[in-house]
């Protein structure tokens, strides 16, 4: 393999990434472009649903500022729940009567902001926040329960939707993904992924990779992981700064191999992504049809003309926040910024942002989230990149919004029923403490996320969420039973099969 090169082809957009970018006034520009989005039919991952919803239970919010995810500005409302999916937004009719009903669990908004659970378009519940070469030494049931816990972080910080991007062990995004669908453990909805598919030449950490070298050992792995239940397969295409061996700048697959990828997992209705940083790597995805392009920093010209042409088949996923925490945040933890200037950072995040910005302007459809787990982009911090995408790579609030909430429903192929406060999509949603129209980052305090819904069950709720206006909490009996905290009613029971049948 080549040596890392120092410096890339020029590009004919503005490279200048400490000019600000003009700001944008109007209606999201990102919209059409995540409804334009049409992954092969094909390609529909199977339709999971969470179990343990009572399709009689009623969730009422009531007096909040409604940021719908349709382009549309926020608005005042109510908003009423009815089993798992929302049946009412903006004007609920009988909304008096249902603020008396025992059985209704209303919430007083008071103006906040509900909004639809975020999501998370590249997404590693297995990793450990700190070695992840450790991660081939650690155990299955250490692994399972750290898994476990990332899972539940994911949906503790509003994310209800997630897009797996790799799995440290090959079988664990599975357990997981199975394991909060039947209502087990707390988590977002989640497509699964198996190890990353590296060639012997080109891993970026061998404890967790999936070796493969040539088309048919490629179709071999690709059908191995199919058989395991995976939703996606992940390519590792091209190399790590970090590495310090392998650049980012070099492509170790070649045409046949993607080619042959490609052809397998579509054989078998699984989508492809891929750790694309290189330039080759980059046009290789768009040539063949790798369907989410992580990272695409060292993007040209002929790439970005060909991801262009084909926009309505791909998505990329840059997770910005890895570059950007890597090159100025990782001193703490033993990699200088000496370092990680030196081995390319810098010029990496540089180019990232220049293209990045081409694609927002180009209509290039572009979603938040990436390589949180790592020692220095730990599990909980997964908001930044909506702010990241704001400061850096010109979308404004509300773009950045779209872009985490009905873009990655596009990107889960799930765009007619999640991402958005609408009548009948599934009531996933987040009541926050302020407008991030105005302060995104307020998304990434945990304490302004006062509410989470997932699947229309209440998942987080401090307790000054039940008490009505005017009233104190009461005591079983009180109020004449009218207090959803301690009612003297009779709640319809969900009974859950004890044994599975395998």
């Amino acid at each position: 393999m080549a040596p890392a090169r120092t410096a890339e082809p020029p590009v004919s957009w503005f490279t200048n990434v400490d000019s600000p970018v003009p700001p944008h006034v109007g209606p999201p520009r990102n919209i059409a472009a995540i409804d334009a989005l049409k992954f092969d039919p094909s390609l529909q991952p199977k339709q999971y649903n969470i179990l343990g919803t009572h399709p009689e239970s009623k969730i009422l919010f009531a007096d909040v500022s409604i940021f719908d995810s349709t382009g549309r500005e926020p608005f005042r409302g109510d908003v009423l729940i009815e089993g798992e999916r929302i049946v009412a937004v903006g004007d609920v009719s009988n909304v008096e009567e249902l603020k008396k009903d025992p059985t209704v669990r209303v919430f007083n908004g008071r103006g906040r902001t509900l909004m639809s659970g975020l999501g998370d378009a590249h997404t590693h519940f297995t990793w450990n926040g700190g070695d992840l070469a450790r991660l081939g030494e650690l155990g299955v049931e250490e692994h399972v329960l750290l898994t476990v816990r990332s899972a539940q972080c994911f949906l503790d910080s509003g994310y209800t939707m997630c897009f797996g991007a790799a799995s440290a062990k090959e079988r664990l995004d599975v357990v997981i993904r199975d394991a909060i669908n039947a209502g087990d453990i707390p988590g977002p909805r989640y497509l699964a992924n198996g190890k990353e598919m590296a060639r012997r030449d080109g891993a970026l950490v061998e404890g967790i990779t999936a070796y493969a070298d040539g088309p048919e050992e490629m179709r071999k792995v690709i059908k191995h992981h199919v058989a395991l239940g995976v939703d996606n397969i992940k390519l590792s295409m091209s190399g790590e700064e970090i590495t310090e061996i392998r650049s980012a700048q070099d492509c170790y697959f070649s045409d046949e191999e993607t080619a042959a990828c490609v052809d397998e997992a579509h054989k078998y209705g699984k989508r492809l992504c891929a750790h694309a940083r290189a330039r080759d790597s980059v046009t290789m995805c768009v040539r063949h049809g790798v369907d989410v392009i992580f990272h695409a920093s060292y993007i040209d010209d002929e790439g970005m003309d060909m991801l262009e042409k084909a926009k309505t088949k791909h998505v990329v996923a840059p997770a910005i926040n890895w570059l950007i925490a890597t090159l100025y945040e990782a001193e703490a933890f033993g990699y200088t910024h000496e370092q990680a200037e030196k081995v390319g950072y810098k010029r990496e995040l540089d180019a990232a942002i220049a293209g990045l910005r081409e694609m927002h302007r180009r209509g290039i459809v572009v979603l938040p989230g990436g390589d949180y787990g790592f020692a220095w982009t730990p599990h909980g911090t997964y908001a930044r990149d909506l702010e990241h995408f704001v400061k850096l790579l010109g979308f404004t609030s509300h773009e950045s919004l779209i872009a985490a909430t009905a873009g990655v429903a596009a990107l889960l192929m799930r765009g007619h029923e999640l991402g958005k406060i609408k009548e009948g999509y599934y009531a996933d949603c987040i009541l926050v403490d302020g407008n991030p129209l105005e302060d995104i980052s307020i998304l990434q305090d945990h304490d302004k996320l006062n509410i989470i819904v997932i699947n229309g069950r209440v998942h987080k709720a401090g307790r000054r969420e039940y008490v009505r206006d005017n009233v104190s909490l009461p005591v079983a009996g009180q109020d004449g039973n009218v207090h959803p905290i301690a009612p003297d009613i009779d709640f319809p029971e969900v009974k859950k099969q004890m044994q599975k049948a395998y």
